[in-house]
């Protein structure tokens, strides 16, 4: 059995002793009510809690794992005489009472120099009143989604991650859904994902609210608070994050993560009620009928979606989900693009832009286009070997050369590689072909200040003069920190030149490690400067959450 420390025990034992009793327990916890006490879900927790019985107060709480040992037990009541929560001076108590006869031979010699009795008692009434009130706490807390409608608000989450709107839509083309039931005549879609950061649908409950927080957040003003701009939304939504308890090493987004590792969250937005993780039954149910609407509309219309055209379609459907009563409901709904909204929401960003006279050439060089790189695919930084290089050169599918002789100096060239689908990595070569070829690829910072992150922006500018969004790397992961040195040390090397590789082969067995067949593209540029096309940090524009 371990013991305590001399210095330890010298140090306890200069705290005063009071003429008290004190309670201790440890005790298996429901899911719920591990949740309550530590904002964390497990199904093998226990609470261990020390209770000053005489002054009616705990003085500290754990949660731990069910699998730890007695000595947990002893960290928590170190903690009560030492720091309690309590507003309560630092002492040891005259007496314990424990209701486990393990406990209590393991306490006793554990503390048999600190002169404080232990004793087993059959019950410990102040205790099992606190454990009472948590488990009341937890059952009547309402779940995160009615019952009856989780598991069908489960499978539509999944079911609109893999049609993927924001493929196909910007955040600024929004679409109607008109559904006249729950209280709600019509919903205003707008889809999050666009820039590989943040994936979801937002369901305003009227264009006002979405078009009052656009153009909040699109004013530049530094007083401007997002965060209670955040706030002023009035909407549903469902949001998409990692379910994996670690960060992937190779700076994968969370759109390229196959969908066992994505997890559906659910919630409300109102301006006097905040942001709400938790549907009732009426809203669960809207968001219901909007998700299946939004489904079916894009199984039916996503192919009259090109690049930077948004054209008016409209459909009907009869739509039919499970009612409480075990009956199925009918609700006739109507969903439609809104062109004029999207004009509307462009307009009000490039008038905000126009509006800030000194810096409107910078803003200018600043837009970064979105959509050329597939959402999904996997980015990495690395270096290709000059004679993989060499081999390329001559037998790739698409080459764009240097038009110089690069130094072979250093292990090989810096590379950026793209892996994606066949079809999206013919589209992608396609794009930048139209666009004239590739001239430079650029890192430069940004921010986001709601979730208070910082990026490395890898940025593409093409040979028409458009900048475009590569993909957001965080500033502060070590992988990428030093991936990026890396890349800096061998661009100086090659004299500033690097490479770009388009590859397919995305969810196969070359899933990240793409072999000479699966790269289809070499493209052979500069690597430029934030000062050499005149950016500035950027700052995110949040439209979500």
């Amino acid at each position: 059995m371990a013991r305590l420390n001399r210095s330890t025990l010298r140090r306890l034992q200069s705290l005063p002793q009071i003429p008290s009793v004190w309670e201790g327990d440890r005790r298996s916890v429901s899911p719920e009510s591990s949740s309550k006490l530590e904002g964390e879900d497990s199904a093998s927790s226990e609470c261990i809690i020390w209770v000053d019985g005489s002054q009616g107060m705990v003085r500290a709480m754990d949660m731990v794992a069910s699998d730890l040992g007695p000595e947990a037990t002893v960290r928590t009541l170190l903690r009560a005489i030492e720091h309690p929560q309590s507003p309560t001076p630092a002492a040891r108590p005259q007496k314990i009472v424990v209701k486990d006869r393990e406990i209590q031979f393991f306490l006793r010699g554990v503390l048999q120099d600190l002169d404080i009795t232990i004793e087993y008692v059959p019950d410990l009434p102040l205790i099992d009143e606190i454990f009472r009130g948590l488990q009341e706490v937890a059952e009547n807390r309402p779940p995160q989604l009615p019952p009856q409608y989780a598991s069908a608000l489960q499978e539509k989450a999944y079911a609109i991650w893999e049609d993927a709107p924001w493929e196909k839509l910007g955040e600024h083309q929004i679409l109607s859904i008109e559904l006249n039931e729950f209280d709600v005549n019509t919903l205003y879609i707008s889809t999050l994902g666009k820039l590989g950061m943040d994936y979801g649908v937002l369901m305003y409950r009227s264009l006002d609210s979405l078009k009052q927080f656009r153009e909040r957040v699109v004013q530049h003003n530094p007083a401007l608070n997002l965060e209670e701009a955040f706030l002023t939304q009035d909407c549903l939504f469902v949001t998409y994050e990692s379910n994996s308890d670690f960060e992937d090493e190779d700076d994968v987004h969370l759109g390229a993560k196959p969908i066992s590792e994505i997890e559906p969250s659910f919630g409300n937005l109102h301006p006097l009620e905040g942001l709400r993780s938790i549907l009732y039954e009426e809203e669960a149910a809207t968001v219901l009928v909007a998700l299946e609407a939004l489904h079916r509309f894009l199984r039916d219309e996503r192919q009259k979606f090109k690049p930077h055209k948004f054209p008016a379609l409209s459909r009907r459907y009869r739509i039919r989900f499970p009612q409480p009563d075990a009956e199925k409901k009918q609700i006739m709904v109507t969903v439609a693009t809104l062109p004029e909204v999207a004009t509307e929401l462009l307009e009000m960003a490039a008038t905000a832009e126009n509006e800030d006279e000194d810096d409107l050439d910078v803003e200018e060089t600043q837009v970064l286009l979105e959509g050329l790189v597939p959402p999904k695919s996997l980015l990495s930084l690395g270096v290709m070997p000059w004679d993989t290089a060499e081999y390329l050169r001559n037998h790739i599918k698409f080459y764009q050369d240097a038009e110089v002789d690069i130094p072979e100096d250093g292990d090989g060239l810096p590379v950026i590689l793209i892996q994606t689908s066949k079809p999206k990595a013919q589209t992608l070569i396609q794009s930048i072909q139209e666009a004239g070829g590739l001239t430079g690829i650029c890192f430069n910072p940004g921010e986001d200040p709601i979730a208070g992150c910082n990026y490395d922006l890898g940025i593409l500018r093409t040979e028409d003069g458009d900048l475009h969004l590569l993909g957001e790397f965080l500033e502060d992961d070590p992988t990428h920190q030093e991936a990026r040195q890396k890349w800096d040390a061998r661009c100086q090397k090659t004299q500033g030149w690097c490479g770009l590789i388009i590859a397919m082969g995305l969810t196969g067995a070359s899933r990240g490690q793409p072999g000479l067949k699966d790269m289809m593209a070499l493209l052979e540029v500069r690597s430029l400067s934030p000062e050499e096309l005149g950016l500035e940090p950027l700052q995110l524009v949040p439209t979500s959450f």
